[in-house]
Parts: structure tokens; C-alpha cells; sequence
């Protein structure tokens, strides 16, 4: 089937587990509300076949944040199902500022996916999408309204 990427927009819960948390319950309603297969995300995540080898292409794929900035590495196993901040650097690369409105971010993604669709084979992705670099991992920006969190920014891809 191949990788999916995904972004999320979603409210600052007080913390970044319970924000994730928040998503995921939401995610998992749209996804699997309706499915007899998987009457929560327990009952999915117990699904080892499915989620090692398929997954939900989806942010229920990654589970664990991270705090390193560091990208992720394919033969470090603990890298796998991470969530990482994107770093202060990058964020003033992409956004002229490290603490990005809600708009600003969703700016980022449109360019992105619009690079996406015009890049050629080969060249490298310079956007913010490209800050991703490793399936089964993902990015989080933490997004401000008046210099005060207000909502979180997740993106990344996974599914084989």
C-alpha cells in the first residue's frame, strides 16, 4: 500500500501527552468509531500483526514523544513510533519566528504539499513536510496565539 503522510492541527491540552492523547481518542473516533473490529485504540494497538506491518496511516502510529531535536535514525530502533519538537533553528527558518501562529503553520503546509506536487524525483524537499525525514516518526510545532500555546501542529508519515 505504501507510506501516507498526515498533519494534524489540534488544541493545546496543558501538556503534550494529554494533547496527543486528545488526538488520538479523535483520530481514532473518525477512523474506527463505526468498525466492529476494534472497539478501542487498546483493542487496535493489541493488533501486532496489523500495526508492525500495515498501520493506521495515521498519527496513531506514533505514540511516544520525544524531546530530543536530533532526526530520527533507521537502525535505532527506540527512533521508531517518536514524535520530536522541531528545533528553534528550523522553526525561525520556516517561520521567521519560534513561536508560530496557528496560520502560519497551516501557510507551511500548503506550500509544502504544493512543493510536493511540482518537486521533481531527486530534489530535495525544503519545506517543512521535509523536516521529516524517517516513516513511522513524526514532527510536532508548538503553535501560539498572543505568546501563549494555544494548539499543536503534528505531521509526519507511516503505514508500509
Amino acid at each position: 500500500m505504501g507510506a501516507s503522510t498526515w498533519d494534524y492541527v489540534t488544541p493545546y491540552r496543558g501538556d503534550l501527552e494529554a494533547t496527543l492523547g486528545a488526538l488520538h481518542d479523535e483520530v481514532f473516533q473518525k477512523l474506527y468509531g463505526h468498525d466492529e473490529e476494534y472497539g478501542s485504540r487498546e483493542e487496535l494497538y493489541a493488533d501486532e500483526e496489523f500495526m508492525g506491518e500495515e498501520g493506521t496511516h495515521s498519527i496513531l502510529d506514533v505514540h511516544r514523544i520525544v524531546a530530543t531535536t536530533e532526526p530520527p535514525q533507521g537502525h535505532r530502533e527506540a527512533d521508531y513510533f517518536t514524535l520530536r519538537p522541531l528545533s528553534s533553528d528550523r522553526l525561525v527558518h520556516h517561520f521567521g519566528t519560534d513561536r508560530p501562529t496557528v496560520q502560519q503553520y497551516q501557510d507551511a503546509m500548503a506550500r509544502s504539499y504544493e512543493a510536493a506536487r511540482t518537486r521533481r524525483f531527486g530534489d530535495e524537499d525544503t519545506t517543512l513536510r521535509g523536516e521529516h525525514r524517517m516513516r513511522w516518526t513524526g514532527v510536532y510545532v508548538l503553535l501560539y496565539t498572543e505568546n501563549r500555546i494555544t494548539h499543536v501542529g503534528f505531521f509526519g508519515s507511516s503505514g508500509d
